[in-house]
């Protein structure tokens, strides 16, 4: 396994992992996606690449700076294939985007973390994150 970047190719790949995770979308959007996100310097996709034409993971990156708490790198998706859980992926995720941060200049790396997810919520401590709040999450469509 290798951790690269991510290309615009990975678009199915990164669809079937995303699917996985509950978030199913075209192979077209995640394209757009990919072309947008690639592009950005504050923005990046890491995957794993299995080296067999399939991925096993990636996690998406995204340097934000906010008016109220300053600048940090954020955990914005973290997706490990089912076929791959428990066998480091993850954790070679997390260090690469962590390493991406290191690179930025930052010295904050957060993420969130769905509730209905406890093996996630066993998963960033061992990694030395600490809960730092709990949260609602709203949406209005426009």
């Amino acid at each position: 396994m290798r951790i690269r970047a991510a290309v615009v190719a990975d678009a199915a790949e990164i669809a079937r992992l995303s699917a996985q995770l509950g978030y199913p979308a075209e192979t077209a959007a995640f394209a757009r996606r990919l072309a947008f996100l690639t592009g950005s310097p504050r923005h990046a996709v890491l995957v794993a690449d299995g080296g067999d034409g399939r991925l096993q993971g990636f996690a998406g990156v995204e340097h934000r700076v906010m008016i109220e708490m300053g600048e940090r790198v954020e955990i914005v998706g973290l997706v490990v294939d089912a076929q791959a859980r428990r066998g480091g992926v993850g954790r070679a995720l997390m260090a690469a985007a962590e390493q991406w941060a290191r690179e930025a200049g930052v010295h904050e790396i957060f993420l969130g973390s769905n509730v209905v997810r406890p093996e996630a919520h066993a998963f960033y401590p061992s990694l030395g994150y600490a809960r730092v709040k709990t949260q609602h999450s709203y949406l209005k469509r426009l």
